[in-house]
């Protein structure tokens, strides 16, 4: 009966939502929780399953589905948004540390082969963890959050011909040439396998998915995903490459569509159930009596991997001139070893690239890693100030650049995030010309949106010190505009703490958490549903003491101008995270600065032909006042600011025309025809 695959399943799955729900209870990551269900129940625990191969090829289909999400998730242009950290800070920091663990594992009698699978496998962190406490923490959109993103994407990216060069290395093992010749032919079955998954994706997975979606048959479509993601898994393989690459591909191919959402969501109850699956394969794997045999050298190969990393992500993090401490933040956040990198050693296993004693006292040292991860993530702030008290010291600095612009701030409004949602309220207040002042954490967005004149500063909400600064004493009103609950707690309890009598309106994404939030201080918690701003910015005028007639010809107006005033946003750098995001995003708002060589100096807007480039003239900003609508007799000044709205191409070429009088060869034959 032992041997029966079905018992097999059965036993893990009771096992594992015992486990699972106390790592939760106890606040650990799931990861952790599967891979004790693995040596509680494998070979080197108590016995129950003796074989992993019963349930490895399930586990194997758990890194398929997902290779297959994070193909989803990719985009070119949050890649192209975030180019310096992903392939600058990522690349460097990948290479350094490979090229540093290999060196070390020469230096320790490692062959060739297994020098080169565990320099691969170290190199990279576990995304899982550490992207999952970073959000819990409101610290994925900081400074070190942004650079820990990009860093993550490339070694995700880099998982991916690591996958493909373990079957490589077993299959030329010490031949140098037939090495170098293998890779070279897998990197062309790679291209090829690119370029039919792109012609694949153009021609036939949109058409197919838009008829399988007209059908209106959730049973079909989550067969279709299924169908589709194993497919191409089946096709890499065949190709002689790893089931993961085509996976990852398909995902990145149907990441193109707008049924994306949609198939991110069917997928994931298979993701997450086969992926523990992996992670209890990997617990099998780990020996409780090779442990406590080993113990000092195990506890030594975990300080090394920390101490390795750690410093060559600092290191790297300073060379792209990041402040020590958030240097340290990166370094203290990524130096354990990732998912993949435990996907890399189990496959190595498998092609016995790994020597089974010393390879499992590396993979259990690396395991080790995971394990502490968690704790280093959450405390990497406390952390760095111990070690670099001096970094950040910058906080100091924002808090004076508030108090000195806002001399005599009182009776107004705290907006805590100023996204689209923080916008659009910020327009219902000036319409009502009501003060206020918002505080963001994009400063992207931040030196946007001031240089054409809005009251918004960079700066942590969550600070005293912030909101001190931003009169919190003297508000009538805080409003938390982000959805991040985790956050908008943090938010909460500062601001409870210094002011508890003080209205606070708070924006969630549902209903999920409304309760905690009162239960912090809230006065209202505002749901998002079909026109969630207007509803908050209406709620907050009333709450200021407007009259509801007032409110309701706000929110009519904006009706009958079907939503013009909400059309178009300031930018930040996780505006550009998705192509579904693009295609809903109707315009943005953009500042351009007049300097002294400008074509458009001297010149009354009706002489600047803008609106060919279909954009339009929102205000002129000149010196610290900003002139809304401008008449077409305006003329333009040296350092004026010129606030446009409208689609980014649109805005990119009215700015180039703005400075140098460059018409678009599109519109000089438009032109032309029209003279002729």
């Amino acid at each position: 009966m032992q041997d029966h695959l079905l018992f097999h399943i059965v036993l893990l799955l009771v096992i594992a939502v015992v486990v699972v729900s106390i790592s939760r209870r106890m606040h650990f990551p799931p990861i952790l929780g599967y891979i004790f269900v693995g040596m509680i129940v494998g070979p080197y625990g108590f016995g129950w399953i003796q074989k992993e191969e019963n349930i490895s090829l399930l586990a194997e289909f758990g890194i398929v589905f997902l290779l297959f999400a994070i193909g989803l998730e990719f985009s070119m242009s949050q890649m192209l948004s975030m180019r310096r950290q992903v392939f600058g800070l990522g690349s460097l920091q990948v290479l350094a540390t490979a090229l540093l663990i290999f060196f070390l594992g020469w230096l320790a009698g490692l062959d060739n082969n297994t020098g080169i699978v565990i320099a691969g496998a170290f190199a990279l962190s576990s995304t899982a963890i550490v992207i999952k406490q970073l959000t819990e923490q409101s610290e994925i959109h900081s400074r070190h959050g942004r650079s820990i993103l990009g860093i993550l994407i490339f070694q995700d990216i880099m998982a991916i011909p690591l996958l493909i060069l373990i079957p490589t290395l077993a299959m030329n093992n010490g031949n140098d040439s037939a090495l170098a010749l293998s890779m070279a032919i897998a990197f062309l079955k790679g291209v090829a396998a690119v370029v039919v998954m792109h012609l694949l994706g153009r021609y036939l997975l949109r058409p197919l998915f838009h008829e399988v979606a007209s059908s209106k048959s959730q049973e079909l479509f989550t067969l279709t995903v299924l169908t589709v993601a194993l497919s191409a898994a089946a096709l890499t393989e065949e190709m002689g490459l790893s089931m993961t690459l085509g996976a990852f591909l398909a995902g990145m191919m149907l990441s193109e569509t707008e049924y994306r959402h949609q198939i991110e969501s069917d997928i994931r109850p298979f993701q997450d159930i086969l992926l523990g699956l992996f992670f209890v394969t990997v617990g099998m794997l780990i020996s409780i009596d090779l442990i406590i045999q080993h113990f000092w050298i195990i506890l030594a190969l975990t300080v090394v991997i920390f101490a390795v990393k750690g410093v060559v992500i600092y290191w790297s993090a300073r060379l792209f001139q990041k402040e020590p401490g958030v240097a340290a933040r990166i370094s203290l956040s990524l130096a354990q070893v990732g998912e993949f990198g435990l996907v890399l050693m189990t496959l190595a296993f498998t092609y016995d690239l790994l020597p089974e004693e010393e390879g499992n006292i590396l993979l259990t040292a690396a395991v080790l890693t995971m394990v502490i991860a968690p704790f280093m993530v959450k405390f990497n702030g406390k952390i760095a100030k111990i070690l670099h008290r001096t970094s950040y010291r910058d906080n100091t600095e924002n808090e004076e650049t508030i108090k000195s612009h806002n001399p005599h701030l009182s009776n107004h409004v705290i907006l805590c995030g100023f996204g689209r949602v923080g916008q659009t309220v910020g327009r219902f207040l000036h319409n009502a010309n009501e003060n206020f002042i918002a505080l963001d954490m994009d400063i992207l967005r931040v030196n946007e949106a001031r240089a054409a004149g809005e009251n918004v500063f960079y700066g942590d909400s969550s600070k005293q010190t912030i909101l001190q600064s931003s009169a919190i004493d003297k508000a009538k009103i805080v409003m938390i505009t982000f959805s991040d609950y985790h956050g908008a707690l943090k938010v909460l309890k500062t601001i409870r703490h210094l002011n508890s009598e003080i209205p606070v309106l708070v924006r969630s994404l549902d209903d999920k958490h409304v309760n905690e939030l009162i239960a912090a201080g809230a006065n209202e918690v505002i749901p998002d549903t079909f026109e969630s701003s207007i509803m908050l910015s209406s709620h907050l005028l009333l709450l200021i003491g407007k009259s509801p007639r007032q409110v309701l010809k706000q929110t009519r107006d904006i009706r009958r101008d079907r939503y013009r005033l909400l059309e178009s946003f300031y930018p930040g750098e996780d505006d550009t995270s998705s192509l579904q995001e693009h295609q809903l995003m109707k315009g943005v708002i953009h500042s351009v600065a007049l300097g002294e060589e400008a074509y458009a100096i001297g010149k009354r807007l009706g002489d600047i032909p803008l609106a060919s480039f279909e954009v339009q003239v929102d205000a002129i900003k000149r010196g610290h006042v900003r002139g809304e609508n401008p008449s077409e007799e305006t003329r333009l000044r040296q350092e004026d600011h010129v606030i446009l709205s409208g689609l980014p191409e649109a805005i990119d070429e009215a700015e180039r025309y703005l400075l140098t009088g460059r018409m678009p060869k599109k519109l000089q034959e438009s032109e032309a025809a029209e003279a002729s």
